[in-house]
């Protein structure tokens, strides 16, 4: 004698398959979150067209600092500009200034930059290098 079971209130005995347009579209999310993550990484850590470091810098007076860095460019032929910038004892930027390095034979340049301050400097630093160099930096742009 067989048992048969009420319809509906227990579980077929055979498991159900995932259908197979799930499966694909999971499997592409993984693999487009994948690329992404490759490409976030690669932009964030890929080898620079230009670096620099910080070589030293000296509180000249209440309003003046002395900063001097190193830029090495890729092409020693490309412009570059740097943002330098001087902070006070409690962290706050205190002046900033715009450094213009044209072109030229040696790859690595060693510059020496005053900033002017608001208050009296502590410490100075390199924010930034780029060779998007902005017209006005270069007089391109007067007479146009």
């Amino acid at each position: 004698m067989t048992r048969t079971l009420p319809p509906g209130r227990y579980a077929s005995a055979t498991p159900k398959r995932p259908r197979k347009t799930l499966v694909w579209a999971l499997g592409a999310g993984v693999i487009v979150l994948g690329l992404v993550i490759a490409y976030l990484a690669y932009d964030k850590f890929a080898v620079n067209e230009i670096d620099t470091e910080l070589t030293s810098f000296e509180v000249v007076d209440d309003g003046t600092l002395e900063v001097t860095f190193t830029v090495t460019r890729e092409d020693p032929a490309d412009d570059a500009v740097c943002i330098v910038r001087a902070r006070s004892r409690d962290g706050s930027e205190t002046g900033r200034r715009e450094v213009y390095i044209p072109g030229g034979d040696s790859a690595t340049v060693l510059l020496t930059s005053p900033v002017h301050t608001s208050q009296r400097p502590a410490v100075g630093d390199v924010y930034g290098c780029s060779l998007d160099v902005p017209a006005y930096l270069t007089g391109d742009s007067i007479g146009n």
